[in-house]
């Protein structure tokens, strides 16, 4: 014991004579303390001895020596290396730090007595752990009580039996993923861990590196966090999971970086609420890209750029228990998975782009979701939704899914079929689909729904436009205000402003099932004839069509008992299909439009396809002073909107006028 206490004490006089540092292995790690730090060491009953009250047990020390190595306060340095793992420990933060290493499995524990509140106060710096180099049979188990920081440079981990970072520490921790680095995790399907990547606390993401994600567990998303997450910079790749790719409590905000999303069993992007006392943001605070670090279950998507491929039955791209607040940014979500029927719910469901069992606000950014499975929507919402900025575009292409008494799915290819079902035993695709009110306040939307059943957009209480342009394509209802008992709704609709085409190939194109009021804006609407209305307002039960104010272009007949006022009606048959036509109101270019194929039978084909109608087809126009129409014009400058549709702005030469007679507004313009 004499020999190895003078070596010691041989040690520590060389380091203090060469400003060197004295290393300290035990128990798998080496802890450095510089010569300038290490002060007075106690040697205690000839068995331990402590160096800045950090206490090593002699007959632990499998080594001591010093060299010129670099020490940085407040770091723990893991390097993975094959089989086995090298840690480093600054020695002025040793005696916070417990280190087991089992080959290349690295367990590190960080003493409660490192707490937010002295890192807070400045009495104590926030502990860096960084992370490099490789391991196929490795880990990092990291816990404690306190925020901290987690850096990946360069790591390349696996853990066959469970999570490659398993992070117990249930407070905010910031997981740095270095410049210019790029990182791999994965499991492996013996594991049993809630995520390949999982953090109990807090986790924030950032940096300008790379990390990839694999999560082969039998139970693993790809990254799990216990509380909110927050990504900033980096670039997620999520590139396999048994379950979602990234799952969270309380909220979910993304400012800028990169997320990768595909191969996913599951959802890819869920936020759950915690408990049952979240209260979701205020619309008027989510519009001003704010949130509330309170147990929500909301999405907020400030900025950065989310890819998603999604290809479960049922799968949802974004799916959030409380609200979605979309500002900034660009989401590309494709969903393929079909239907699925939900036992303990005793209903169908089926897969959606974005999902919300709250509101959802989208008020910017530029998004592109396209469904392409039985009963596939774009946006899915239980609350209401409100659009006030932003480019939306949907495309929905797979047709209706229903089920038996039994829950056997089977895929409905013909719309007139869906009547025959509970609405519990059905899914039909949607561009849009919302329990509460939708309002439209600005922004670019652009829905086309091809499949059996395919709404454009729909909401079971009312939908109303101030403004912005809202392109609809569909084959069942183009834009349908419904209601029923559980929203307490109207189904009114109301166009105050804004710019609306709205072509149905099978239904209404614009269906409001309680009234339907146009105070403003220009609607552009194409029925598919028939019974099915251009405009249609629920007459049946009482309901009524007014028109007030605002531009209005129709191909198919308005609701029968039309309310009309402040303006004046008229129509032609004599119109020309595919080609552009220029309205005036009072002699003043109002818009110019280009007008579907008419057919030689009477009826006519929308550019694109479309069924044909019988009949003398009637092209009704209204502004609020006189009309007048010239077909066949040539359209020059301005700004084409909703699709190419419409020009406004824009210069008209040449064409020829055509001869509108006075609408009646007794309706009465069969087919």
């Amino acid at each position: 014991m004499k020999k190895t206490l003078c070596t010691i004490a041989a040690a520590l006089t060389i380091a203090a004579a060469t400003a060197q540092t004295l290393n300290v292995t035990t128990g798998g790690a080496t802890y450095q303390f510089p010569a300038a730090q290490a002060g007075q060491m106690t040697f205690t009953g000839g068995s331990t001895m402590t160096i800045l009250n950090k206490t090593f047990t002699l007959s632990d020390i499998a080594s001591m020596f010093t060299d010129e190595s670099a020490v940085s306060d407040n770091e723990v340095n893991v390097v993975y290396d094959g089989t086995g793992a090298l840690v480093y420990v600054a020695g002025n933060i040793a005696q916070y730090i417990d280190v087991a290493v089992s080959g290349a499995h690295v367990t590190i524990t960080q003493s409660d007595a490192v707490t937010n509140d002295l890192i807070n106060e400045g009495t104590m710096e926030e502990i860096t752990y960084n992370l490099s180099g490789a391991s196929t049979d490795g880990s990092l188990t990291l816990g404690g009580s306190a925020k901290c920081t987690v850096t990946l440079n360069g790591l390349e981990l696996t853990n066959p039996n469970g999570a490659p970072m398993n992070i117990t520490n249930g407070k905010r921790i910031d997981l740095s993923v270095k410049k210019g680095t790029e990182n791999t995790l994965k499991d492996g399907t013996a594991s049993t861990a809630k995520g390949c990547l999982y953090c109990q606390g807090h986790l924030e993401m950032k940096g300008k590196g790379v990390l990839n994600v694999y999560a082969y567990g039998s139970k693993a998303h790809c990254i799990k966090s216990g509380d909110y997450m927050e990504m900033k910079n980096c670039t997620v790749n999520i590139l396999a999971a048994t379950k979602d790719g990234v799952s969270c409590n309380e909220y979910f905000l993304m400012e800028s970086g990169t997320l990768n999303i595909s191969s996913v069993g599951d959802d890819g992007i869920q936020c759950d609420i915690d408990n049952d006392e979240g209260t979701p943001i205020a619309a008027t605070d989510a519009a001003e890209g704010g949130h509330e670090d309170e147990d929500t279950g909301s999405i907020y998507i400030l900025g950065g750029t989310i890819n998603a491929n999604i290809t479960a039955d049922a799968c949802k791209g974004m799916k959030s228990e409380g609200d979605m607040n979309i500002t900034d940014g660009t989401i590309n979500i494709t969903t393929s998975g079909g239907g699925a029927w939900d036992a303990d719910k005793v209903k169908t469901k089926s897969a959606s782009c974005l999902s919300a069992d709250g509101n959802m606000n989208i008020n910017g950014g530029t998004l592109t979701l396209t469904s392409t499975g039985a009963g596939g929507k774009g946006i899915n919402a239980d609350g209401a939704l409100t659009i006030g900025g932003g480019t939306t575009t949907i495309t929905t292409s797979g047709n209706a899914v229903v089920a038996s008494s039994t829950g056997t799915l089977s895929v409905v290819t013909n719309s007139s079929t869906l009547d025959r079902y509970d609405s519990d035993y059905k899914s039909s695709p949607k561009g849009i689909k919302v329990d509460g009110a939708i309002v439209v306040n600005d922004g670019i939307i652009s829905v086309t729904t091809s499949g059996a059943g395919g709404e454009g957009i729909e909401s079971k209480t009312s939908i109303t436009f101030n403004g912005g342009q809202t392109y609809v394509s569909s084959s069942d209802d183009g834009i349908n205000a419904s209601y029923n008992t559980d929203t307490n709704g109207t189904g009114d609709m109301t166009v105050n402003g804004g710019y609306i085409y709205c072509y149905s190939t099978g239904n209404d194109a614009m269906d409001s099932n309680g009234n339907f009021y146009v105070k403003g804006g220009f609607i552009y609407a194409i029925g598919a004839g028939g019974a099915e209305k251009s405009l249609d307002a629920n007459t049946e039960g009482g309901k009524k069509l007014y028109i007030t104010g605002g531009t209005l272009v129709t191909v198919g007949d308005l609701e029968n008992g039309v309310s009309i006022s402040n303006g004046t009606c008229k129509y032609t048959t004599s119109w020309t299909g595919n080609t552009w036509c220029a309205l005036y109101n009072n002699g003043t270019l109002a818009a110019a439009f280009y007008t579907p194929t008419k057919s030689s039978g009477g009826g006519f084909f929308a550019p694109g396809g479309g069924g044909g109608m019988g009949g003398s087809q009637k092209l009704i126009v209204y502004t609020s002073s006189t009309p007048t129409l010239k077909s066949g014009v040539t359209v020059s400058g301005g700004t084409e909107i909703l699709n190419g549709k419409v020009n406004i702005d824009g210069t008209v030469s040449g064409g020829s006028s055509l001869t509108l007679s006075n609408y009646s507004s007794g309706g009465g313009f069969g087919w």
